[in-house]
């Protein structure tokens, strides 16, 4: 087992890696930025180092400057949370040439899987449902006409090393195609430095079903269960919850046998998640797999009662999967509170909190990094928390969620406390009635 851990993140994801190392008897170091040298994280770590200035571009993206923070700590592990480098084939790379334990994928399988075409290649290989689609890269403006007219109109343009929703563009009819296919590349070149896109039918009102993964260096791989992440804006994450209301048993096991598949396929080793759409027919389609930990990790800690951070780090040391294949015996429910103004179409709203109070009480769990005087920097991801509610069934998952928004108080900033207060109400979220199209319905 490792010594030490460095954690090179920041925020909440920091201080819950730190949490379960220091159950396991493993030293940490956190490292920061200036603008967080106030952070939870970097007063509970055993030992912190600054790395640069308050841009991440200058900080926590900066892999010369974390490698020399591992060096001069003498540690023997980096965990990289989520975001920021945890998907990073180079950085993975860089820590095996230090001997340091990338506790995440291999830069290969990153690789394999981080590059859209060629993890769709992968999957249709491997037996994996996809979408009909480009068969990898499209290669100019002629053959994109060409495979919208043979699958059919709508369509979807999507950056090859795309995330967050940048570089996808939906094209409902032909004359769209030429405007939404310069615009694609463009934007995926400004934030991924590569305007590469593929394309896909695009699914009406899907659900978004991920399937929780891990495997092992000697090829055993299990699934988790699901996680539903159909309340999204703008094709990012507001709301999370385990099971999904729109999941069977058959469905379960079909899906949860395709992600196996899927992580089996790159012989993948750690925790990671398949993400999947599926159509009101309960047909899923391989969308992406991401190769680290997920925000939304929590509830699936909760509902079957284990540490996926604690897995993710023996799978890294070398044992085999503690786990198995799993169905959930609780119902969870997640919350992302951001420092946004939701009557202000979800503007960032960084700053100062001045009061704060927790909701507290049975099944309720947040993890956070904030407290009363802290303040969010401008710099970087608006979450202020993740506010999890656990009971035996979906109605009291919602009923206990409803008692800790309004126990939550967070003053000086901004919140979108307000948003999450009037989805909880809502008729067809109370009904399990929802897509990924349910925001563009909402009215707030």
């Amino acid at each position: 087992m490792f010594k030490k851990i460095l954690i090179a993140n920041r925020g909440e994801i920091a201080l819950r890696v730190i949490r379960t190392c220091k159950e396991m008897g493993i030293k940490t170091v956190a490292v920061y930025s200036i603008a967080d040298k106030e952070s939870l994280h970097v007063r509970f770590a055993d030992e912190a180092v600054c790395i640069g200035p308050a841009s991440s571009s200058l900080s926590y993206l900066q892999i010369p400057n974390i490698i020399a923070a591992a060096e001069i700590t003498n540690a023997d592990a980096i965990h990289p949370g989520y975001g920021f480098l945890s998907e990073n084939a180079k950085f993975s790379r860089v820590c095996q040439e230090h001997n340091i334990k990338f506790i995440g994928a291999t830069p290969e399988q990153i690789d394999g899987m981080g590059d859209k075409a060629n993890a769709k290649a992968t999957m249709i290989k491997a037996g994996v449902p996809c979408i009909p689609g480009s068969k990898g890269l499209l290669k100019n403006l002629e053959e994109t006409y060409k495979i919208a007219d043979k699958i059919k109109y709508p369509v979807i343009l999507k950056a090859t090393a795309g995330g967050g929703g940048k570089g996808m563009r939906i094209v409902w009819k032909k004359e769209e195609m030429e405007a939404a296919w310069d615009s694609a590349r463009q934007e995926s070149k400004a934030a991924f430095s590569n305007d590469g896109l593929y394309m896909e039918k695009y699914i009406e009102m899907p659900r978004h079903i991920e399937i929780q993964i891990a495997g092992d260096q000697f090829g055993n791989v299990c699934h988790l269960s699901e996680r539903d992440c159909s309340i999204q804006r703008r094709h990012q994450k507001l709301v999370e919850e385990t099971p999904s209301p729109f999941m069977t048993k058959k469905l379960r096991k079909e899906m949860g046998a395709a992600a196996i598949k899927a992580a089996k396929a790159v012989k993948y080793e750690g925790v990671g998640t398949v993400e999947f759409l599926v159509d009101k027919n309960r047909d899923f389609y391989f969308m992406e797999m991401n190769t680290r930990i997920q925000v939304e990790h929590t509830i699936t800690e909760e509902v079957i009662n284990f540490d996926l951070i604690k897995e993710q780090i023996k799978l890294a040391a070398g044992s085999k999967i503690s786990g198995k294949n799993y169905e959930p015996i609780m119902h969870a429910i997640q919350c992302r509170i951001n420092a946004e103004d939701p009557y202000n179409n979800f503007r960032p709203s960084p700053g100062k909190i001045t009061e704060y109070h927790e909701p507290g009480g049975h099944g309720i769990r947040i993890d956070t990094h904030v407290y009363a005087g802290y303040t969010i920097p401008a710099h970087y991801d608006s979450m202020i928390a993740k506010l999890i509610t656990v009971a035996q069934t979906r109605e009291e998952a919602i009923l206990k969620m409803r008692r800790a928004l309004d126990e939550y108080i967070i003053e000086g900033v901004k919140s979108t406390i307000p948003f999450h207060q009037k989805l909880m109400v809502d008729e067809k979220f109370n009904a399990g009635d929802f897509t990924t199209a349910f925001m563009d319905e909402f009215k707030f």
